[in-house]
Protein backbone atom coordinates (compact mmCIF):
# COMPACT_ATOMS: atom_id res chain seq x y z
CA UNK A 1 0.00 0.00 0.00
CA UNK A 2 1.37 3.27 -0.97
CA UNK A 3 2.17 5.93 1.38
CA UNK A 4 -0.16 8.66 1.30
CA UNK A 5 1.11 12.05 0.15
CA UNK A 6 0.81 15.13 2.83
CA UNK A 7 1.85 18.51 3.48
CA UNK A 8 3.67 19.62 6.30
CA UNK A 9 2.55 22.94 7.56
CA UNK A 10 3.94 23.27 11.15
CA UNK A 11 3.47 21.86 14.28
CA UNK A 12 3.09 23.05 18.18
CA UNK A 13 5.77 21.04 20.14
CA UNK A 14 3.47 18.48 20.63
CA UNK A 15 2.29 16.87 17.12
CA UNK A 16 2.84 18.36 13.76
CA UNK A 17 0.43 19.86 11.78
CA UNK A 18 -0.48 17.87 8.10
CA UNK A 19 -3.29 17.99 5.16
CA UNK A 20 -3.85 15.14 3.52
CA UNK A 21 -3.08 16.03 -0.35
CA UNK A 22 -5.81 14.64 -1.64
CA UNK A 23 -7.75 16.86 0.18
CA UNK A 24 -6.10 19.81 -1.58
CA UNK A 25 -8.41 20.36 -4.07
CA UNK A 26 -10.94 21.50 -1.59
CA UNK A 27 -9.46 25.10 -1.77
CA UNK A 28 -8.07 27.21 1.38
CA UNK A 29 -7.96 30.38 3.27
CA UNK A 30 -4.85 32.27 4.52
CA UNK A 31 -5.74 35.34 6.55
CA UNK A 32 -4.19 37.64 8.64
CA UNK A 33 -3.48 41.36 9.39
CA UNK A 34 -0.10 42.91 7.86
CA UNK A 35 2.99 41.71 9.05
CA UNK A 36 1.51 38.27 10.72
CA UNK A 37 3.36 36.15 8.23
CA UNK A 38 0.50 35.52 5.78
CA UNK A 39 3.75 35.52 2.44
CA UNK A 40 5.47 33.18 4.12
CA UNK A 41 3.19 31.01 4.84
CA UNK A 42 2.07 31.18 1.10
CA UNK A 43 5.63 29.86 0.28
CA UNK A 44 5.65 27.29 2.42
CA UNK A 45 2.82 25.73 1.02
CA UNK A 46 3.84 26.62 -2.45
CA UNK A 47 6.97 24.76 -1.72
CA UNK A 48 4.90 21.76 -0.22
CA UNK A 49 3.11 21.24 -3.55
CA UNK A 50 6.25 21.37 -5.53
CA UNK A 51 7.78 18.56 -3.93
CA UNK A 52 4.73 16.48 -4.30
CA UNK A 53 4.61 17.34 -8.39
CA UNK A 54 1.68 19.91 -8.32
CA UNK A 55 2.02 22.95 -10.76
CA UNK A 56 1.35 26.06 -8.60
CA UNK A 57 0.27 29.61 -9.76
CA UNK A 58 0.44 32.57 -7.81
CA UNK A 59 0.33 36.57 -8.02
CA UNK A 60 3.51 38.20 -5.96
CA UNK A 61 1.75 41.40 -4.86
CA UNK A 62 4.50 42.96 -2.91
CA UNK A 63 6.92 41.45 -4.83
CA UNK A 64 9.00 39.67 -2.61
CA UNK A 65 8.29 35.61 -3.47
CA UNK A 66 10.59 35.66 -6.30
CA UNK A 67 12.86 34.14 -3.60
CA UNK A 68 11.53 30.81 -4.02
CA UNK A 69 13.20 30.59 -6.82
CA UNK A 70 16.86 30.65 -4.35
CA UNK A 71 18.05 28.75 -1.67
CA UNK A 72 17.63 29.95 2.23
CA UNK A 73 20.42 30.95 3.77
CA UNK A 74 20.82 29.17 7.89
CA UNK A 75 19.80 31.17 10.63
CA UNK A 76 20.07 29.97 13.91
CA UNK A 77 16.07 31.05 14.19
CA UNK A 78 15.47 28.67 11.41
CA UNK A 79 17.39 26.24 13.37
CA UNK A 80 15.03 26.28 15.83
CA UNK A 81 11.93 26.66 14.51
CA UNK A 82 12.97 22.80 12.44
CA UNK A 83 13.55 21.20 15.89
CA UNK A 84 10.72 22.47 17.74
CA UNK A 85 8.81 21.08 14.56
CA UNK A 86 10.82 18.23 14.41
CA UNK A 87 10.62 18.56 10.81
CA UNK A 88 13.39 15.68 9.11
CA UNK A 89 15.53 16.36 6.29
CA UNK A 90 15.06 20.10 6.32
CA UNK A 91 17.67 21.09 3.17
CA UNK A 92 17.66 24.74 2.02
CA UNK A 93 17.04 24.79 -1.32
CA UNK A 94 15.31 26.68 -4.22
CA UNK A 95 12.35 25.59 -6.85
CA UNK A 96 11.39 25.54 -10.01
CA UNK A 97 10.15 28.76 -11.31
CA UNK A 98 9.15 30.78 -14.22
CA UNK A 99 8.26 34.54 -13.78
CA UNK A 100 5.39 36.20 -15.49
CA UNK A 101 4.09 40.30 -15.61
CA UNK A 102 1.51 41.90 -17.53
CA UNK A 103 3.93 44.43 -18.67
CA UNK A 104 6.67 42.29 -19.64
CA UNK A 105 9.14 44.10 -17.04
CA UNK A 106 9.85 41.46 -14.31
CA UNK A 107 8.92 38.10 -16.26
CA UNK A 108 7.50 36.98 -19.83
CA UNK A 109 4.18 38.78 -20.91
CA UNK A 110 0.85 37.06 -20.27
CA UNK A 111 -1.58 37.82 -22.36
CA UNK A 112 -5.01 37.15 -23.53
CA UNK A 113 -7.80 38.40 -26.36
CA UNK A 114 -10.57 40.33 -25.33
CA UNK A 115 -12.80 37.40 -27.00
CA UNK A 116 -11.19 34.84 -24.51
CA UNK A 117 -11.93 37.31 -21.60
CA UNK A 118 -15.68 37.54 -22.95
CA UNK A 119 -18.40 40.29 -22.76
CA UNK A 120 -19.26 39.17 -18.74
CA UNK A 121 -15.39 39.79 -17.14
CA UNK A 122 -14.78 42.91 -19.31
CA UNK A 123 -17.77 44.59 -18.47
CA UNK A 124 -16.84 44.36 -15.05
CA UNK A 125 -13.51 45.37 -15.59
CA UNK A 126 -14.98 48.92 -17.47
CA UNK A 127 -17.94 49.12 -14.62
CA UNK A 128 -20.46 49.18 -17.27
CA UNK A 129 -24.36 49.79 -16.00
CA UNK A 130 -26.78 47.34 -17.96
CA UNK A 131 -27.53 49.17 -20.93
CA UNK A 132 -23.91 49.51 -22.04
CA UNK A 133 -23.16 46.18 -20.92
CA UNK A 134 -26.19 45.01 -23.17
CA UNK A 135 -24.34 47.15 -26.03
CA UNK A 136 -21.07 45.35 -25.05
CA UNK A 137 -23.00 41.98 -25.60
CA UNK A 138 -23.85 42.70 -29.17
CA UNK A 139 -20.65 44.04 -30.12
CA UNK A 140 -19.54 40.39 -29.20
CA UNK A 141 -22.20 39.21 -31.01
CA UNK A 142 -21.90 40.96 -34.31
CA UNK A 143 -18.19 40.50 -34.65
CA UNK A 144 -18.97 36.66 -34.47
CA UNK A 145 -21.38 36.97 -36.90
CA UNK A 146 -19.71 39.20 -39.36
CA UNK A 147 -16.16 37.01 -38.72
CA UNK A 148 -14.15 39.95 -36.86
CA UNK A 149 -11.79 38.97 -34.05
CA UNK A 150 -11.69 40.57 -31.24
CA UNK A 151 -7.69 40.24 -30.45
CA UNK A 152 -7.13 43.82 -28.77
CA UNK A 153 -8.23 46.73 -27.50
CA UNK A 154 -7.91 49.14 -30.86
CA UNK A 155 -10.14 46.14 -32.14
CA UNK A 156 -12.69 47.10 -29.69
CA UNK A 157 -12.79 50.17 -30.62
CA UNK A 158 -13.36 50.07 -33.90
CA UNK A 159 -15.77 47.67 -34.00
CA UNK A 160 -18.04 50.11 -31.13
CA UNK A 161 -17.19 53.05 -33.91
CA UNK A 162 -18.37 50.44 -36.80
CA UNK A 163 -21.68 50.07 -34.45
CA UNK A 164 -22.31 53.41 -33.96
CA UNK A 165 -21.75 54.55 -37.15
CA UNK A 166 -24.00 52.16 -38.58
CA UNK A 167 -26.90 51.83 -35.28
CA UNK A 168 -30.06 52.20 -38.16
CA UNK A 169 -29.21 49.17 -40.03
CA UNK A 170 -28.00 47.11 -36.96
CA UNK A 171 -30.88 48.06 -34.64
CA UNK A 172 -33.86 45.58 -36.22
CA UNK A 173 -31.48 42.63 -35.27
CA UNK A 174 -29.39 43.56 -32.59
CA UNK A 175 -31.63 46.60 -30.75
CA UNK A 176 -31.19 50.05 -30.26
CA UNK A 177 -27.58 51.14 -30.01
CA UNK A 178 -27.06 54.19 -28.63
CA UNK A 179 -24.43 56.92 -29.09
CA UNK A 180 -23.85 58.00 -25.96
CA UNK A 181 -23.90 54.35 -24.27
CA UNK A 182 -20.99 53.75 -27.22
CA UNK A 183 -19.20 57.13 -26.54
CA UNK A 184 -19.62 55.88 -22.66
CA UNK A 185 -17.95 52.56 -23.23
CA UNK A 186 -14.71 54.23 -25.51
CA UNK A 187 -14.46 56.54 -22.77
CA UNK A 188 -13.83 53.92 -20.33
CA UNK A 189 -11.45 52.01 -22.69
CA UNK A 190 -9.13 54.96 -22.90
CA UNK A 191 -8.85 55.10 -19.21
CA UNK A 192 -8.41 51.47 -19.05
CA UNK A 193 -5.92 51.60 -21.81
CA UNK A 194 -4.22 54.82 -19.58
CA UNK A 195 -3.44 51.70 -17.01
CA UNK A 196 -1.68 49.54 -19.10
CA UNK A 197 -4.29 47.17 -20.37
CA UNK A 198 -3.63 47.23 -24.02
CA UNK A 199 -0.06 45.15 -22.41
CA UNK A 200 -2.95 42.54 -21.38
CA UNK A 201 -4.59 42.08 -24.68
CA UNK A 202 -3.47 40.85 -27.68
CA UNK A 203 -1.38 38.00 -28.58
CA UNK A 204 -0.11 35.23 -28.62
CA UNK A 205 -2.36 34.33 -25.99
CA UNK A 206 -1.43 32.19 -22.84
CA UNK A 207 -1.57 28.80 -23.14
CA UNK A 208 -2.46 27.37 -20.08
CA UNK A 209 -0.63 24.15 -20.15
CA UNK A 210 2.62 26.23 -19.69
CA UNK A 211 1.18 27.09 -16.28
CA UNK A 212 1.31 23.41 -15.75
CA UNK A 213 4.95 22.12 -16.15
CA UNK A 214 7.02 19.92 -14.02
CA UNK A 215 11.08 19.72 -13.98
CA UNK A 216 13.06 16.78 -14.88
CA UNK A 217 13.16 15.84 -11.15
CA UNK A 218 9.28 15.62 -10.93
CA UNK A 219 8.68 19.27 -8.99
CA UNK A 220 5.78 21.12 -9.66
CA UNK A 221 7.13 24.72 -11.66
CA UNK A 222 6.07 27.32 -9.80
CA UNK A 223 4.40 30.20 -11.99
CA UNK A 224 5.13 33.54 -10.44
CA UNK A 225 3.24 36.70 -11.69
CA UNK A 226 4.27 40.10 -10.93
CA UNK A 227 1.83 42.85 -9.75
CA UNK A 228 3.53 44.79 -8.10
CA UNK A 229 2.45 47.50 -10.60
CA UNK A 230 -0.74 46.00 -11.57
CA UNK A 231 -2.59 46.08 -8.42
CA UNK A 232 -1.50 49.77 -7.67
CA UNK A 233 -2.21 51.16 -11.54
CA UNK A 234 -5.37 48.78 -11.97
CA UNK A 235 -6.57 46.19 -9.15
CA UNK A 236 -9.61 45.36 -11.13
CA UNK A 237 -7.83 44.60 -14.31
CA UNK A 238 -5.67 42.36 -11.58
CA UNK A 239 -8.96 40.58 -9.81
CA UNK A 240 -10.85 40.19 -13.25
CA UNK A 241 -6.99 38.43 -14.83
CA UNK A 242 -6.83 36.27 -12.32
CA UNK A 243 -10.74 35.24 -12.44
CA UNK A 244 -10.39 34.93 -16.54
CA UNK A 245 -7.38 32.37 -15.61
CA UNK A 246 -9.85 30.47 -13.08
CA UNK A 247 -12.20 30.59 -15.37
CA UNK A 248 -9.90 29.12 -18.50
CA UNK A 249 -8.59 26.44 -16.25
CA UNK A 250 -12.07 25.30 -15.49
CA UNK A 251 -13.23 25.22 -19.07
CA UNK A 252 -10.05 23.20 -20.20
CA UNK A 253 -8.89 21.21 -17.84
CA UNK A 254 -10.89 17.39 -17.81
CA UNK A 255 -12.79 15.52 -14.96
CA UNK A 256 -10.02 13.85 -12.67
CA UNK A 257 -12.10 12.67 -9.98
CA UNK A 258 -10.80 11.40 -6.60
CA UNK A 259 -6.78 11.58 -6.88
CA UNK A 260 -4.59 11.74 -4.00
CA UNK A 261 -3.08 15.12 -4.84
CA UNK A 262 -4.42 18.07 -6.74
CA UNK A 263 -3.23 18.73 -11.04
CA UNK A 264 -2.95 22.23 -10.00
CA UNK A 265 -3.16 25.19 -7.56
CA UNK A 266 -4.01 28.69 -7.44
CA UNK A 267 -2.93 31.27 -5.25
CA UNK A 268 -5.16 34.51 -5.37
CA UNK A 269 -3.30 37.37 -3.31
CA UNK A 270 -5.83 40.42 -2.01
CA UNK A 271 -8.84 38.28 -2.52
CA UNK A 272 -10.53 40.49 -1.46
CA UNK A 273 -10.04 43.13 -4.46
CA UNK A 274 -12.01 40.17 -6.69
CA UNK A 275 -15.21 40.56 -4.52
CA UNK A 276 -14.91 44.77 -3.62
CA UNK A 277 -18.27 46.20 -5.61
CA UNK A 278 -18.33 42.97 -7.81
CA UNK A 279 -21.94 42.81 -9.76
CA UNK A 280 -24.37 39.46 -8.60
CA UNK A 281 -23.75 37.76 -11.81
CA UNK A 282 -19.89 37.86 -11.56
CA UNK A 283 -20.09 36.84 -7.72
CA UNK A 284 -22.69 33.61 -9.09
CA UNK A 285 -20.07 32.89 -11.50
CA UNK A 286 -16.73 32.67 -9.33
CA UNK A 287 -19.14 30.68 -6.43
CA UNK A 288 -19.84 28.02 -9.65
CA UNK A 289 -16.38 28.15 -10.78
CA UNK A 290 -15.22 27.44 -7.24
CA UNK A 291 -17.29 25.05 -6.37
CA UNK A 292 -16.98 23.15 -9.48
CA UNK A 293 -13.31 23.38 -10.21
CA UNK A 294 -12.46 20.89 -7.79
CA UNK A 295 -13.57 17.75 -9.74
CA UNK A 296 -11.33 19.02 -12.13
CA UNK A 297 -8.25 18.35 -9.87
CA UNK A 298 -7.43 22.15 -8.71
CA UNK A 299 -6.76 23.88 -5.29
CA UNK A 300 -8.04 27.61 -5.22
CA UNK A 301 -6.19 29.24 -1.94
CA UNK A 302 -7.14 32.83 -1.07
CA UNK A 303 -5.16 34.96 0.84
CA UNK A 304 -6.93 38.33 2.12
CA UNK A 305 -6.28 40.14 5.71
CA UNK A 306 -9.84 38.56 6.84
CA UNK A 307 -12.33 35.77 6.61
CA UNK A 308 -15.00 38.05 6.29
CA UNK A 309 -13.15 39.51 2.90
CA UNK A 310 -14.87 36.62 1.20
CA UNK A 311 -18.61 36.17 0.33
CA UNK A 312 -20.29 33.57 2.68
CA UNK A 313 -20.84 31.01 -0.20
CA UNK A 314 -17.43 30.85 -0.94
CA UNK A 315 -16.15 30.57 2.25
CA UNK A 316 -18.37 27.50 3.05
CA UNK A 317 -16.73 25.89 0.31
CA UNK A 318 -12.52 26.27 1.57
CA UNK A 319 -11.18 23.28 3.66
CA UNK A 320 -7.71 24.68 4.72
CA UNK A 321 -7.99 27.43 7.07
CA UNK A 322 -5.10 29.25 8.46
CA UNK A 323 -5.14 32.07 10.64
CA UNK A 324 -2.75 34.22 11.37
CA UNK A 325 -3.21 36.96 13.83
CA UNK A 326 -5.88 39.74 13.55
CA UNK A 327 -5.88 43.01 16.29
CA UNK A 328 -8.79 43.97 17.89
CA UNK A 329 -8.57 47.96 18.37
CA UNK A 330 -12.14 48.88 18.02
CA UNK A 331 -16.10 47.32 18.80
CA UNK A 332 -16.07 46.26 15.58
CA UNK A 333 -12.66 44.84 15.00
CA UNK A 334 -13.40 42.15 18.50
CA UNK A 335 -16.91 41.57 16.44
CA UNK A 336 -15.09 40.44 13.54
CA UNK A 337 -12.53 38.28 15.19
CA UNK A 338 -15.51 36.62 17.20
CA UNK A 339 -17.22 36.06 13.81
CA UNK A 340 -13.89 34.41 13.03
CA UNK A 341 -13.46 32.03 15.64
CA UNK A 342 -16.81 30.83 15.24
CA UNK A 343 -16.06 29.40 11.67
CA UNK A 344 -13.42 26.77 12.93
CA UNK A 345 -14.41 23.59 14.58
CA UNK A 346 -14.08 24.13 18.56
CA UNK A 347 -10.67 23.16 20.56
CA UNK A 348 -11.27 22.73 24.27
CA UNK A 349 -8.66 23.21 25.36
CA UNK A 350 -8.47 26.57 23.25
CA UNK A 351 -9.82 29.53 23.65
CA UNK A 352 -9.70 30.57 20.02
CA UNK A 353 -11.35 34.06 20.38
CA UNK A 354 -8.52 35.13 22.71
CA UNK A 355 -5.43 33.11 20.83
CA UNK A 356 -6.49 35.04 17.31
CA UNK A 357 -4.74 38.50 19.30
CA UNK A 358 -2.05 36.63 21.16
CA UNK A 359 -0.41 34.94 17.59
CA UNK A 360 3.05 35.96 16.80
CA UNK A 361 4.20 36.59 13.75
CA UNK A 362 4.84 32.96 11.99
CA UNK A 363 2.02 31.66 14.29
CA UNK A 364 -1.48 30.41 13.16
CA UNK A 365 -4.77 28.75 13.67
CA UNK A 366 -4.80 26.03 11.63
CA UNK A 367 -7.82 23.51 10.38
CA UNK A 368 -7.19 21.19 7.86
CA UNK A 369 -10.03 18.14 6.54
CA UNK A 370 -9.27 14.67 7.41
CA UNK A 371 -9.82 11.89 5.25
CA UNK A 372 -13.53 12.04 5.38
CA UNK A 373 -13.77 15.37 4.20
CA UNK A 374 -14.23 16.80 7.99
CA UNK A 375 -13.02 20.12 9.25
CA UNK A 376 -10.15 18.97 12.22
CA UNK A 377 -10.26 21.01 15.40
CA UNK A 378 -8.37 24.83 14.98
CA UNK A 379 -4.91 23.53 16.65
CA UNK A 380 -2.24 26.49 17.28
CA UNK A 381 0.78 26.22 14.88
CA UNK A 382 4.24 27.36 14.40
CA UNK A 383 4.59 27.31 10.62
CA UNK A 384 7.23 25.45 8.64
CA UNK A 385 10.15 27.71 7.36
CA UNK A 386 11.01 27.54 3.81
CA UNK A 387 13.72 26.06 2.13
CA UNK A 388 14.00 28.77 -0.44
CA UNK A 389 14.98 32.61 0.15
CA UNK A 390 12.86 34.54 2.32
CA UNK A 391 12.39 37.89 0.11
CA UNK A 392 12.94 39.04 -3.42
CA UNK A 393 16.00 38.13 -5.85
CA UNK A 394 18.69 40.51 -7.22
CA UNK A 395 17.54 42.62 -9.89
CA UNK A 396 20.42 40.38 -12.00
CA UNK A 397 19.55 37.22 -10.79
CA UNK A 398 15.52 37.48 -11.97
CA UNK A 399 17.38 38.61 -15.27
CA UNK A 400 19.33 35.70 -14.98
CA UNK A 401 16.56 32.99 -14.44
CA UNK A 402 14.44 35.07 -17.24
CA UNK A 403 16.72 34.19 -20.14
CA UNK A 404 16.90 30.65 -18.87
CA UNK A 405 13.54 29.67 -19.02
CA UNK A 406 12.22 27.62 -20.95
CA UNK A 407 9.23 29.91 -22.59
CA UNK A 408 12.16 32.55 -23.36
CA UNK A 409 10.92 33.95 -26.91
CA UNK A 410 7.39 32.39 -26.79
CA UNK A 411 5.67 35.35 -25.90
CA UNK A 412 8.04 38.16 -25.78
CA UNK A 413 7.18 39.85 -28.62
CA UNK A 414 3.70 40.45 -29.73
CA UNK A 415 2.21 39.40 -32.91
CA UNK A 416 -0.64 41.38 -34.60
CA UNK A 417 -2.75 39.18 -36.95
CA UNK A 418 -5.45 40.32 -39.07
CA UNK A 419 -8.55 41.42 -37.02
CA UNK A 420 -11.62 43.25 -36.41
CA UNK A 421 -9.71 46.70 -36.57
CA UNK A 422 -7.79 45.74 -40.14
CA UNK A 423 -10.90 44.65 -41.80
CA UNK A 424 -13.06 47.13 -41.13
CA UNK A 425 -10.33 49.46 -41.80
CA UNK A 426 -10.06 47.69 -45.05
CA UNK A 427 -13.81 48.00 -45.60
CA UNK A 428 -14.18 51.89 -44.87
CA UNK A 429 -10.90 51.91 -47.45
CA UNK A 430 -12.87 50.48 -49.84
CA UNK A 431 -16.28 52.14 -49.59
CA UNK A 432 -13.94 55.14 -49.94
CA UNK A 433 -12.44 54.48 -52.86
CA UNK A 434 -16.14 53.39 -54.61
CA UNK A 435 -17.19 57.27 -53.47
CA UNK A 436 -14.44 58.63 -54.89
CA UNK A 437 -14.95 56.69 -58.16
CA UNK A 438 -18.56 57.31 -58.28
CA UNK A 439 -18.10 61.10 -57.74
CA UNK A 440 -15.71 61.47 -60.52
CA UNK A 441 -17.42 59.71 -63.00
CA UNK A 442 -20.52 62.20 -61.89
CA UNK A 443 -18.40 65.78 -62.16
CA UNK A 444 -17.76 64.38 -65.89
CA UNK A 445 -21.06 63.72 -67.08
CA UNK A 446 -22.19 66.86 -65.01
CA UNK A 447 -23.07 69.94 -67.31
CA UNK A 448 -21.10 72.87 -67.21
CA UNK A 449 -23.04 75.46 -65.54
CA UNK A 450 -22.59 78.55 -63.09
CA UNK A 451 -21.78 76.68 -60.32
CA UNK A 452 -23.95 76.73 -56.56
CA UNK A 453 -23.33 77.47 -53.31
CA UNK A 454 -25.42 74.73 -51.65
CA UNK A 455 -23.57 71.52 -50.87
CA UNK A 456 -24.66 68.52 -53.89
CA UNK A 457 -25.30 65.18 -53.32
CA UNK A 458 -22.16 64.01 -54.52
CA UNK A 459 -20.02 66.48 -51.87
CA UNK A 460 -22.45 65.01 -49.31
CA UNK A 461 -21.86 61.52 -49.62
CA UNK A 462 -17.97 62.07 -50.16
CA UNK A 463 -18.46 63.57 -46.74
CA UNK A 464 -19.97 61.09 -44.86
CA UNK A 465 -17.66 58.73 -46.51
CA UNK A 466 -14.67 60.40 -45.08
CA UNK A 467 -16.50 61.10 -42.23
CA UNK A 468 -16.60 57.37 -41.39
CA UNK A 469 -13.43 55.79 -42.85
CA UNK A 470 -11.86 58.85 -40.53
CA UNK A 471 -13.52 57.01 -37.76
CA UNK A 472 -11.86 53.52 -38.60
CA UNK A 473 -8.84 54.33 -39.84
CA UNK A 474 -7.88 56.51 -36.71
CA UNK A 475 -6.61 60.04 -36.14
CA UNK A 476 -3.81 59.87 -38.64
CA UNK A 477 -5.35 57.46 -41.71
CA UNK A 478 -8.77 60.14 -41.89
CA UNK A 479 -6.51 63.35 -42.37
CA UNK A 480 -4.69 61.61 -45.13
CA UNK A 481 -8.27 60.17 -46.33
CA UNK A 482 -9.66 63.76 -45.85
CA UNK A 483 -7.07 65.59 -47.82
CA UNK A 484 -7.66 63.08 -50.86
CA UNK A 485 -11.36 63.48 -51.02
CA UNK A 486 -10.48 67.81 -50.13
CA UNK A 487 -8.57 68.04 -53.04
CA UNK A 488 -11.39 65.84 -55.34
CA UNK A 489 -13.92 68.35 -53.99
CA UNK A 490 -11.85 71.74 -54.97
CA UNK A 491 -11.61 70.44 -58.10
CA UNK A 492 -14.81 70.47 -59.32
Amino acid sequence: MTEKAELLIGGNGKHQIRMNAAMANRHGLIAGATGTGKTVTLQVLAEAFSKLGVPVFMADVKGDLSGLSSAGKPHLKIDERVSHIGIEGYTQRGYPTVFWDLFGKQGHPLRTTISELGPLLLATLLELNDTQTGILYSCFRIADDNGFLLLDLKDLRSMLSWMGDNSKELKSEYGNISAASVGAIQRRLLVLEEQGAEHFFGEPAADIDDLMKTDFSGNGVISILDVTKLVQTSPRLYATFLLWLLSELFEQMPEVGDADRPKFVFFFDEAHLLFDQAPKPLLEKVEQVVRLIRSKGVGVYFISQSPLDIPEDVLGQLGLRIQHALRAFTPKDRKAIRAVAQNFRANLDLDTETVITELGTGEALVSTLDAKGSPTVVERTLICPPESQMGPLKPAERKERISRSPFSGKYDKAVDRESAYELLKKRAEKAAEEAERQATQDNKKKKTGRSSSRQTWQEAMLKNAARSAGTILGREGGKFLRGILGSLLRGR
